[in-house]
């Protein structure tokens, strides 16, 4: 192939040719021989008449070019051009196409794909065996060889894993390899163990050559929860340029729509491999978060589930002494539990108790001794992770605790004052707060002019003091210290929690501190230990691309391996439900760190963009018979005999051919779009909201159709019943609105047509069937006008043991956005019986050509182009588990359309009896 610039030539030998162009504008420009002259009278006669042919001498430079242009399109296009030519040494043997198909590789999955399209494609033209290997997924012994026709065949169905490859695995494949073979490596950038052991053997048996993409890998680590602020860090595989991205909090809003919560951008800085960004939410707002995520990157490890860590945590109140009765204000826990009722589960009891219960946060108010059976159990739980918070109090000010030698459950020493109580300090002038450090968990709230203290318990100087010390008065005297005790702390207000010593409890700087200081202290992920004996279900699973979706029938999970944190394909990233409480197994860990690929200077490496080769010779052929196509209609205008009545005719055909071909085109492209692939339509009723709502909602259902079952429907279609073909379409939803017009005598044929041939129409009312089909609401009526010409057999309540209520899933239930039962269907048979041993009975043996209801699954099933809900059903879990059920009744709707009443055969009824707990 001989190439100049972009554009190569299969056959350069026949631009030779071009150099006779030349020639040939000389040719048709040569003048013929004049004539010559003979002297004849009888010319006279012919003097003054006009001849109606006439006919140039010449022929015009313009005509003259356009035939050139004609014949270089010609030479070039039999020299079989080609854009964007591919230099390439045809290769021989065995090809392995190795994919790391990891999460790393999601963000550009598709750009992959092409360029392993692409890679086949050479591969097939050079006649090579190939293998297409995934590391998240390798075959069970050597390499898979088939033709790359098979393989391309077969790209679609690859999906990257939400895990890294196993290394143990990949040894053990990769020492089972082999012969020789070359190898295409699609790397997606991130390093793993095992991988240099692969290039090694990979280069032993052949070249390699690398692809990998420029971007840098991207991932989130997961929340950590910090006074009061939620901390997210971002990650990027190896040092690179500035770079702005933007975090985002996902949760369900209070009609129970998944929607963004908050987002905050964060910035990489040049060369820095991951940015922290702080996000400061209502304790309301944090409690409905359930993932965090980097936005524009689609990728498991840029998505961060969260756990029962953000929810309401559980807080346990100890009083030193009993209540006052008749003085509720004077009561040590009465400000504790107005400050923490909104945002925490407050519990009380005995110690003892308590810590069994495992609550996230204890509060002493004025407890001073505790036994030394408590004082060990709760010592135990606080370095296991948890939060005590103590307050001071006449108790604490009169004992003897921590004074000569520091309590392991007290942040610091306590000095033996003036006072009578047993050492509290006290002033004439009451002392103001100074402004809280940047160090202290408390830095950036405002101290009100009207908080004063009174006195408090003072603690002795020791060399930790001021470290320890987080708040503190307008002297310098801490009023707030804190130590750590292993994963825990221990935190002390050297004032009461109510208004003896103090106004804070009064102000809503109390309310802050004590939000800060209980969400300061994350629970630690259990232990192994910890887990032992317990066994975890996965509730959601993310796949590569970071989208949530449905566990399945995955089974139980024990604690110890849910501890080890390495999501791996039994054990995929996800959320998993305790018996009491749910764990989120992230693709990133709190000390993940991403190391980028280094690859030898010996190896090749490309990117992903695929220049592909374009043949033009068809292209400039036809531009060819254009120019030739005009020239002679140039000729023959300059001959005259376009003119007159020609003319018109001329323009006749030229229009013909250039004007569309109308409906008939309309009408093939509609038959085309609807049989090449399962289609869902709806009823256009002139209501342009109701229309809407419908496209939306099929668009919804054929999405989750995709995801949960092998039908894969294109994007649905809106038909007008008086000009559209029906039969194309297995399923027709039909909203009823009051004012929908009455179908013409033709519409109604096509209707019965269709309804005789296996086509099902969903009639939804919409009205929460409170018309009882047939009652008095105008949807219900119009129902009625609209069904009377229809050919609609007998009907009846969907019984229990009909076929829909077992197609896909098994319901009973049949919600939308309202959750009326009473849907209609075709009757049973009058004869229809319950065979022995058959847990249903043997009903007709069709489909039923129409199902009634009014619960609005259009609304239910519908989705905005973002993919979230465009309604609200139902409130909390329990409208999104209704709306679940409307998609599965959606998803058991269709699979009966197209698989008749297959679930009837006696061949499913073990599993089914199975499933029904029978």
């Amino acid at each position: 192939m001989w190439t100049l610039g972009g554009i190569g030539f299969t056959a350069p030998v026949l631009l030779w040719a071009l150099l006779a162009l030349p020639a040939l504008w000389f040719l048709l420009r040569a003048v013929p021989p004049a004539p010559i002259r003979r002297r004849f009278p009888g010319v006279a006669l012919l003097l003054g008449l006009t001849d109606d042919e006439t006919q140039t001498d010449k022929t015009p430079w313009w005509l003259l070019l356009l035939r050139m242009l004609a014949v270089a399109a010609l030479i070039l296009g039999f020299a079989g051009p080609v854009l964007n030519p591919q230099e390439r040494q045809p290769g021989q043997g065995p090809l392995l196409v190795f994919i790391d198909g990891t999460w790393a590789d999601a963000r550009d999955w598709p750009r992959r794909i092409d360029r392993v399209a692409a890679l086949l494609d050479e591969a097939g033209r050079d006649g090579r065996p190939v293998a297409v290997v995934q590391a998240t997924a390798l075959p069970e012994a050597g390499l898979p060889l088939q033709s790359a026709e098979a393989w391309a065949s077969r790209l679609a169905g690859l999906k990257p894993a939400a895990w890294l490859p196993d290394p143990a695995a990949l040894s053990d494949w990769a020492g089972a390899l082999e012969g020789g073979f070359d190898t295409f490596w699609m790397s997606g950038g991130l390093d793993y163990e095992g991988r240099r052991d692969l290039i090694a053997r990979f280069e032993a048996a052949g070249t390699l050559r690398v692809f990998e993409s420029p971007r840098p890998v991207l991932a989130l680590r997961p929340a950590i929860f910090e006074d009061g602020a939620i901390r997210l860090t971002a990650l990027r595989a190896g040092p690179g340029e500035t770079s702005e991205i933007t975090l985002a909090a996902t949760g369900r809003d209070p009609a129970g729509v998944e929607r963004v919560l908050a987002r905050v951008p964060a910035g990489f800085e040049p060369g820095a491999a991951e940015v922290t960004a702080d996000l400061v939410l209502p304790p309301e707002l944090r409690n409905r978060i359930s993932r965090f995520a980097i936005e524009g990157v689609r990728s498991a490890g840029a998505v961060s589930l969260t756990d029962d860590s953000l929810k309401r945590r559980r807080v346990a109140l100890i009083a030193g002494r009993d209540d006052r009765e008749g003085l509720q204000l004077l009561s040590p826990l009465f400000y504790l539990q107005k400050a923490l009722d909104p945002t925490a589960d407050l519990i009380d009891g005995a110690l003892a108790d308590i810590i069994l219960a495992s609550p996230d946060v204890i509060v002493l108010a004025d407890v001073a001794t505790l036994s030394a059976a408590e004082a060990e159990a709760l010592q135990d739980w606080v370095e296991r992770g948890g939060l005590l918070v103590r307050f001071a109090g006449p108790r604490l000010a009169a004992s003897y605790i921590s004074r000569d030698a520091e309590d392991p459950l007290m942040p610091v020493r306590l000095r033996a004052g003036g006072r009578t109580v047993g050492g509290a300090m006290s002033w004439g002038e009451p002392k103001a707060l100074r402004p809280f450090a940047e160090t202290s968990p408390f830095f950036g709230l405002t101290i009100p002019g009207d908080v004063q203290v009174t006195a408090q318990v003072m603690a002795q100087p020791d060399p930790q003091l001021a470290e320890r010390a987080i708040a503190a008065l307008a002297d310098g005297t801490p009023l707030v210290t804190r130590k750590r005790l292993e994963d825990g702390q221990v935190v002390l207000f050297h004032v009461t929690a109510n208004a003896e010593w103090s106004t804070l409890p009064l102000s809503g700087l109390f309310v802050q501190m004590l939000e800060r200081l209980a969400v300061s202290t994350r629970p630690a992920r259990p232990e192994a230990d910890e887990l032992r004996g317990t066994t975890w279900v996965a509730e959601t699973v993310l796949d590569g691309f970071g989208e949530a979706g449905e566990a399945g029938n995955l089974p139980g999970i024990p604690g110890e391996r849910l501890a080890e944190a390495r999501p791996a394909p039994d054990l995929p990233p996800g959320l998993y439900a305790g018996e009491d409480r749910w764990l989120a197994l992230n693709v990133i860990g709190p000390d993940t760190a991403l190391t980028p690929t280094t690859w030898p200077a010996r190896i090749p490496v490309e990117g992903l963009a695929v220049a592909r080769e374009t043949l033009l010779k068809g292209w400039v052929l036809t531009a060819a018979l254009a120019i030739l196509a005009a020239d002679i209609l140039a000729s023959l205008w300059l001959s005259g005999r376009l003119r007159g009545q020609r003319s018109g005719a001329a323009a006749v055909l030229v229009l013909a051919l250039m004007l569309p071909r109308g409906a008939e085109a309309q009408v093939d492209d509609l038959a085309l779009r609807a049989t090449t692939q399962v289609v869902l339509a709806h009823v256009l009723t002139g209501d342009a909201r109701v229309d809407e709502v419908a496209r939306a909602g099929l668009w919804g259902l054929s999405q989750k159709l995709i995801q949960r079952t092998s039908i894969e429907p294109a994007d649905p279609i809106a038909v007008n019943l008086e000009t559209d073909e029906l039969s194309f379409f297995p399923f027709l939803y039909w909203p009823v609105t009051a004012a929908q017009p009455i179908p013409s005598p033709e519409a109604y044929a096509r209707l019965n047509r269709y309804l005789r041939t296996g086509g099902m129409i969903l009639f939804d009312t919409r009205d929460a069937d409170v018309a009882r089909f047939g009652g008095a609401s105008p949807e219900g009526r119009r129902l009625q006008q609209l069904a009377r010409p229809l050919d609609v057999p007998p009907l009846e309540p969907l019984p229990a043991d009909h076929v829909l209520t077992r197609t896909f899933y098994l319901l009973q239930d049949f919600p939308g956005r309202h959750t009326s039962r009473e849907v209609w269907v075709e009757a049973a048979p009058a004869d229809a019986e319950q065979a022995e041993g058959m847990p249903f009975r043997d009903l007709n043996d069709g489909v039923t050509p129409v199902v009634i209801g009014g619960n609005d699954w259009a609304a239910a099933w519908a989705v905005d182009a973002q993919g979230g809900a465009m309604f609200p059903v139902g409130r909390g879990y329990a409208g999104e588990r209704q709306r679940e059920i409307a998609y599965r009744f959606g998803v058991n709707l269709i699979m009966h359309v197209l698989t008749g009443n297959y679930k009837s055969d006696q061949v499913h009824v073990p599993a089914l009896l199975d499933r029904l707990g029978q």
